[in-house]
């Protein structure tokens, strides 16, 4: 089977999503407040690398000091009072006591990176009128509740291929949440290619309008997982106009 362009695009940009998820989480992000904090368990496993595959080369025993350095994603590099460095998982530091000797508590750094997230980049599944579709879009958020967002996809329909895109302006009332709802609108172009099978069929080039309203879930680290169901109208001419309806699911990847 021959791709079309969109397709091939639409490929690579997935391609592109599978091989950013690889890579590790954004590393070295400097805590809000460096801090010595006090071990109140046994001991304070320190790890060479900000991992459980790292292996333990030091322990900070019950009463010692320890300052945070940086932190990656769920790590934290702490610093003993002799100078050892090394990577410790947040739910150890959680038993520490503070200069105040009030126990730390820590907001949920992933939780936290999620709602720094700027950039987007995901891929998704469907239907579009009744016919397969695959998309793959891209979004920059402006604002908390805010985001502008672009869409590329293809139908591969039974008599005709479809290409479209689209802007999109959505908002996330709640977008502070792991599960929340969210509302766009937006315009872009839809061109409809008939099978060469089809004798007197002429492709469609229009103008395209579309709202739509999703559910975005934060799963964990750096994905979310998207469901959405829109309503297309393409401009065919001054007096004709089509009207599809799409849902779709997928998954995105944020940094």
């Amino acid at each position: 089977m021959i791709l079309s362009r969109p397709l091939m695009s639409i490929c690579t940009l997935a391609a592109a999503l599978g091989a950013l998820a690889a890579l590790p989480a954004r590393a070295n992000d400097k805590p809000e407040s460096i801090q010595a904090l006090q071990v109140t368990d046994p001991y304070l496993e320190m790890h060479t690398g900000p991992g459980r595959g790292f292996p333990v080369f030091h322990v900070a025993a019950r009463g010692e000091s320890v300052s945070i350095v940086l932190r990656h994603t769920d790590w934290f590099k702490v610093r003993t009072a002799g100078g050892k460095e090394g990577w410790v998982q947040r739910k150890q530091l959680e038993s520490t006591l503070t200069q105040a000797g009030e126990r730390k508590r820590f907001r949920d750094v992933l939780v936290d990176d999620y709602l720094r997230r700027r950039f987007e980049l995901g891929a998704a599944v469907g239907r579009f009128g009744g016919e397969p579709a695959l998309k793959v879009w891209s979004s920059w958020r402006l604002a908390e509740t805010i985001s502008i967002e672009g869409t590329i996809g293809q139908v591969q329909g039974l008599y005709s291929g479809t290409d479209f895109w689209h802007l999109n302006l959505h908002t996330e009332p709640w977008g502070h949440q792991r599960l929340s709802p969210t509302f766009g609108i937006g315009f872009g172009r839809f061109t409809n290619l008939p099978n060469t099978s089809l004798v007197g069929a002429l492709p469609t080039d229009a103008k395209l309008a579309n709202a739509t309203i999703g559910l975005r879930w934060f799963i964990s680290d750096r994905f979310v997982a998207r469901a959405d169901y829109s309503v297309y109208t393409a401009y065919i001419n001054n007096t004709r106009s089509g009207e599809y309806r799409a849902a779709k699911a997928g998954l995105s990847f944020f940094f």
